[in-house]
């Protein structure tokens, strides 16, 4: 068996922060196929759904209710000989769909070596022992904090934004202006290692702020927030008008009132990204995502750790030594896709502009090609790959064939599709693109990425 239909899930997470109702993609999504394990309420919040095979929400056959797991365990060639030795018979990258209202907690991802460590250390607040190196394409727009602002716009807040500056500390702002002035920018590895040294004693400072001090210094933030408008925080800086930044601290402290996150943002790249836009955030890579909904692929790990922005278990000193204080502008944040070389496409759909687009991130564990059938009958032809995939659709009407086996397709639909499989997608559409999502594992076309992550 080359293919299953796993269409139907245990389930989508109910997460406070999720959209409410089929505002959710997620709920939009799981609800597709009718299933004992789901129920839509239209008004609870509904915030992941997860396609893979992690203990804490497995996929399973729509037809035999049997685990993924216990599928690819079975039949080993599923997963192809390489991708099961080397990921102990389980999926290496897990697929997932997230419907964003409310901020997700300021966090990072532990590497392999740390996560081992918190693992055997506090295995309740860090489940597994594996990294978790992540990737996030847009379906909607969204937005988030993600990595660490040019030094040079750090400077700017800290000397635009009184508050700020308080919660850090006088002695140690001035002490990351000294030592990063003139060497903002420089790529020699000497001054790279000693502003990264002067970014981290920075943002411990403030994120070991004192609580009173905390709630005085985001009184007035807001406060400033309101009375400033778009001269806020200097104009903004570079990278921002002072009107978005003055709106999101009264929005984020509407969610989140007095919390430290409303300072760590101007330490952090405030991003946008349009339907379609994808960026990548490797291991203790810091990030929080505000709102909008992602299709996210990742290894397979749901380790976390948090220091805002959250009701859940923070370990803000474990966040602020796993940092890698990486510090980049916006652009470099994003992802910059490219045609996927191994899809051929047909007469009608080469006629009618489709594509199918590589997401191809440093890392071995996973990759991800979006393909946008524009009309009906358009086709795209995978060729095999020695991994497994799963096939996720989002907007659209179409047919999925594996060799003889032939299935209708609609938003919320999942496909499981074993190593060595030539996948081909047709667009039934009439009036709409058919998207799909094709999430996969191909360690024969990472050569590189042997020994990344």
């Amino acid at each position: 068996m080359s293919y299953t239909d796993i269409h139907s899930l245990l389930g989508v997470n109910s997460y406070e922060w999720g959209k409410v109702g089929f505002k959710s993609a997620a709920a939009k999504f799981a609800s597709a196929t009718p299933s004992d394990n789901f129920s839509f309420h239209e008004d609870k919040p509904y915030a992941e759904l997860w396609m893979g095979t992690h203990p804490s929400q497995p996929s399973r056959d729509v037809h035999t209710q049997r685990s993924l797991l216990d599928l690819l365990q079975e039949n080993k060639t599923l997963l192809s000989t390489e991708v099961g030795q080397r990921y102990g018979e389980k999926l290496p990258f897990l697929l997932k769909v997230l419907s964003i209202r409310k901020a997700l907690s300021i966090q990072a991802h532990p590497d392999k070596k740390l996560a081992e460590q918190l693992h055997q250390k506090d295995a309740k607040n860090y489940p597994d022992d594996n990294h978790k190196p992540e990737m996030t394409i847009a379906i909607t727009p969204f937005e988030g904090l993600c990595g660490f602002r040019p030094l040079a716009e750090i400077s700017h807040f800290l000397q635009k934004v009184p508050p700020l500056r308080q919660l850090v500390g006088e002695s140690a702002a001035k002490a990351f202006e000294t030592e990063t002035h003139g060497r903002e920018t420089s790529d020699e590895m000497e001054d790279v290692e000693r502003n990264k040294k002067a970014l981290k004693t920075a943002f411990a400072a403030l994120m070991n702020a004192e609580k009173d001090s905390l709630a005085s210094a985001a009184k007035e933030l807001v406060e400033l927030a309101e009375k400033e408008g778009d001269h806020f925080a200097g104009d903004g800086g570079t990278s921002n008008h002072g009107k978005e930044l003055a709106e999101l601290v009264i929005r984020l402290n509407e969610q989140f009132p007095g919390d430290i996150g409303l300072f760590v943002q101007f330490f952090l790249n405030y991003i946008k990204l349009q339907p379609g836009e994808a960026m990548f955030l490797k291991a203790n890579d810091i990030h929080a995502y505000l709102s909008g909904d992602v299709v996210e692929c990742m290894a397979s790990s749901d380790n976390v750790v948090r220091a805002g922005f959250t009701p859940k278990f923070k370990d803000v000193q474990t966040l602020v030594s796993m940092l890698t204080y990486s510090y980049a502008p916006i652009s470099e944040q994003k992802m910059k896709p490219v045609d996927y070389p191994y899809a051929t496409l047909s007469a009608t759909a080469y006629s009618s502009h489709s594509t199918s687009t590589l997401y191809d991130p440093p890392i071995e564990e996973f990759s991800v090609v979006k393909t946008d059938l524009q009309k009906k009958g358009a086709k795209a032809t995978f060729e095999a790959i020695a991994g497994p995939s799963i096939v996720l659709c989002t907007q659209g009407n179409g047919k999925i064939s594996v060799g003889p086996k032939v299935e209708d397709v609609q938003p919320g639909y999942v496909f499981f599709v074993g190593a060595s499989a030539t996948l081909v997608l047709e667009s039934m559409s009439e009036d709409d693109v058919f998207t799909t999502f094709k999430a996969f594992c191909d360690l024969g076309s990472k050569p590189d990425a042997k020994n990344g992550g």
